[in-house]
């Protein structure tokens, strides 16, 4: 019965996401009141699977509304940004709170991160939106693969950490709620993961997919966080990479505020109920479900993107 609430969540994006084109095929019979509120719901959906998987909420949305919904790509993209951010927003107090995230960790790779996804934005808003759409589908659909093949350890082994993560005091102690332990643990390959982020932060910003797809991979097994640990405090790094991003889209006049406002309600509640369920939350059902959409919306785009599916 736990699952629950998260099943009908993602049933609620599939089946929106495949009744966009049905939709869009009729925009003028379709009353103006059911675009918001079929974002809401999606968003909504979207926001509880973000944070259950680690992902943000725009690397789910961007595809997907893009794919399936009548709106540009650039309004789109800097939706995204403003989702993934509102999401992160909504839920880093609560995992703050609760030890689930770690503010230490998530600074300096935001700060490399954040200035990176400027660039991204820059760059992305010059490119013509054939070409857009068309990389966004293959970003999306690289990325469910990676999704699908990366391997995750709950509790990675961390022999010795580097001069830098000594420095930079990336260590502490995690408490488990699954298990009711305390787990001591250490951060490594500091370098590596600054690196990383950094390239994170240039396709958030380049796509408005947030960030969330590749920080968790790059804390749990590049700089062995903890997974749990990664999860939450992917959402921090998150809030600051996509506010540095989203700056450039509000200045370049690409805010929507009928694709914004009812996108952004829905997530920030889709992502208090995901903060709650992410102690029980089956970690390999969520990132499935979600490897599915991706490789749904990445086709879409990408078919989209190239002319044959218009």
């Amino acid at each position: 019965m736990r699952q629950f609430p998260v099943s009908r969540a993602l049933l609620a994006v599939i089946a929106l996401a495949f009744a966009g084109p049905a939709f869009a095929g009729q925009t003028g019979a379709v009353p103006w009141w059911i675009w918001p509120t079929a974002l809401f719901v999606v968003s909504f959906a979207i926001g509880i699977v973000g944070v259950l998987a680690g992902v943000g909420g725009g690397v789910l949305f961007v595809p997907l509304i893009s794919g399936f919904f009548p709106f540009h790509l650039d309004f789109v993209r800097a939706a995204g940004l403003l989702l993934a951010l509102s999401g992160a927003l909504s839920a880093a107090p609560r995992l703050l709170r609760s030890r689930m995230a770690s503010l230490r960790v998530a600074m300096p790779l935001a700060l490399i991160g954040s200035i990176t996804s400027i660039a991204g934005a820059w760059i992305g808003l010059a490119l013509p939106t054939h070409v857009a759409q068309t990389a966004l589908g293959g970003t999306i659909l690289a990325i469910a693969f990676l999704m699908l093949r990366a391997k995750k350890s709950e509790f990675p082994e961390v022999p010795v950490p580097d001069r830098l993560s000594t420095a930079l005091g990336l260590s502490g102690s995690f408490h488990d709620p699954a298990t009711g332990r305390d787990f001591d643990w250490r951060a490594h390959r500091t370098p590596h993961g600054l690196f990383a982020f950094a390239g994170i932060g240039l396709l958030a910003g380049l796509f408005g997919l947030g960030a969330g797809w590749a920080n968790v991979p790059a804390l749990n097994l590049l700089m062995g966080v903890p997974l749990k640990l990664a999860v939450g405090t992917s959402g921090l790094v998150l809030s600051v990479i996509d506010t540095s991003a989203a700056w450039v889209y509000i200045n370049q006049g690409a805010v929507l505020p009928i694709l914004v406002a009812p996108s952004i309600a829905g997530v920030m509640l889709g992502a208090k109920i995901g903060a709650r369920l992410l102690r029980m939350a089956r970690a390999a059902t969520v990132r499935n479900v979600v490897v599915v959409l991706l490789l749904v919306a990445g086709v879409r785009a990408l078919l989209k993107g190239l002319g044959i599916w218009s």
